[in-house]
């Protein structure tokens, strides 16, 4: 469960997460987001001076000489990027057999992606679900819009329960009337949203990254456990003790995420698999490699 009770226990979390995402973008990640999504453009605006992570096929040659320094064309498209975060804030996400629940994660996540558009000066938005729409954020630039997208996700009191997919893809249509760069952070235990992810890919640069816990792929001998479902508030009795419980249970892991990995290949959606309590940054850098050798998908580029 979040620990988060009071206005300063949640400034306090909000804070720590900015720096510790703030340093992690401005050393790692602000050169490989400019190379990964930010799209080469139709519509020609200016010349800049290069930065570093610019795309080394969009240097005016003439210019460079002329000048005596790099030169980027800038193109309309590339100063309207819109990054929109879909963030599961269900009941599964409180779930942490650690020091770290999957909510938490998320938070850190969402925080990297929404610094990274603002010192790209492009525009980043929210949308927290479970299976309700529970706040929308529409995208903005700026500090204060990273700041509040942190202070959503760790803050808010959710309604639901449950997860619906399904729901929140269909709002992000509604809501997107431009093609953007989306990133949906979430556990992915759900059902019938295949087609509505399909749509999404069709229109966006979908990205999916899905959480999880360790104890969620390696099930623990802790014996006799009593255990209830954060989004049914069912409950259930499990003999961890015995291999053969454990083995079936670590069976049915990974028969879903195999089943996830193959929807997400079908969809043409890219993920991002990251693990509450372990180092996230390798992930992201394996993921941000080979989009940076082979450049944007076009639907990264805004419509």
């Amino acid at each position: 469960m979040l620990a988060t009770r009071t206005p300063a226990d949640l400034l306090r979390r909000v804070r720590r997460i900015e720096l510790r995402a703030r340093r992690l973008v401005q050393e790692l990640l602000a050169g490989p987001y400019r190379s990964v999504f930010r799209g080469r453009g139709l519509e020609f605006d200016e010349v800049r001076a290069y930065q570093p992570g610019d795309d080394v096929r969009s240097i005016d040659w003439h210019t460079t000489a002329r000048t005596g320094t790099v030169q980027i064309k800038q193109n309309v498209e590339e100063r309207g990027l819109t990054v929109m975060l879909a963030v599961d804030i269900s009941g599964s996400g409180h779930f942490a057999s650690g020091g770290q629940s999957k909510r938490e994660l998320a938070a850190e996540l969402a925080a990297v992606v929404a610094l990274s558009a603002v010192l790209n000066n492009d525009r980043v938005g929210l949308l927290l679900f479970s299976d309700q729409l529970e706040f929308y954020l529409p995208p903005r630039g700026g500090r204060r819009q990273a700041l509040a997208i942190i202070t959503a996700v760790l803050g808010h009191a959710p309604r639901g329960r449950g997860t619906s997919l399904r729901l929140a893809l269909q709002a992000l249509g509604s809501a997107l009337r431009r093609r953007a760069t989306v990133f949906v952070l979430s556990d992915f235990l759900d059902h019938g949203f295949e087609r509505a992810l399909r749509i999404a890919a069709r229109r966006h640069d979908v990205i999916a990254l899905p959480l999880e816990d360790p104890a969620e792929r390696c099930v623990p001998d802790l014996g006799w456990l009593v255990c209830e479902d954060l989004e049914t508030g069912e409950w259930l009795e499990l003999d961890t003790g015995d291999p053969a419980v454990r083995q079936a249970l670590e069976h049915e892991h990974g028969r879903r995420a195999a089943a996830r990995a193959d929807l997400f290949r079908r969809a043409g959606v890219e993920a991002i698999p990251c693990l509450t309590g372990h180092p996230w940054r390798p992930a992201l850098m394996e993921f941000f490699a080979p989009r940076r050798r082979r450049g944007a998908p076009a639907s990264a580029v805004p419509g």
